[in-house]
């Protein structure tokens, strides 16, 4: 496979690519300890803000990280053929007190799309379930063209 052609995103595909968009992987770093996740997210093309709902157990490896303040990373990507997309997003998660919520915030939140799918070893009653605004720092776009060459 050969890249045909490969272009930076201009702020307004970005924006464009990010709210057609529901998933992608939220990582996050500790010193020099990486940790991703899978994650459902909302966008807002004014503030250029996502918005997710993060969900753990009270001892769990994401609850901690989360707990540090870590530099966070948002990639989110597509393939359509010959053709594929990414977005990465550099910037700061914080974690969204409830008591705060205003209803233009909470409108942010229905646009996250909960997981098709649960998978919770210990039961609903155990999990915590936090919303948090990721605010970036700097969003990059890219797309690339290939050329397949049949085998």
């Amino acid at each position: 496979m050969a890249t045909n052609s490969e272009a930076e995103m201009s702020p307004a595909e970005v924006d464009a690519f990010l709210s057609r968009h529901e998933t992608g992987v939220l990582s996050l770093a500790r010193d020099e300890t990486p940790y991703a996740i899978p994650i459902s997210y909302g966008f807002d093309t004014e503030s250029r803000d996502a918005f997710l709902r993060l969900v753990s157990t009270p001892n769990s490896e994401k609850r901690e990280f989360l707990r540090s303040s870590p530099k966070a990373r948002i990639v989110v990507y597509e393939e359509d053929g010959d053709r594929y997309g990414s977005v990465v997003g550099v910037g700061t998660l914080h974690r969204v007190d409830l008591d705060k919520l205003t209803p233009e915030t909470i409108a942010q939140y229905g646009e996250t799309r909960r997981p098709l799918f649960e998978i919770w070893a210990d039961g609903k009653s155990d999990l915590d379930i936090d919303l948090y605004r990721f605010t970036p720092d700097r969003l990059t776009g890219r797309i690339v063209t290939v050329d397949r060459e049949d085998a």
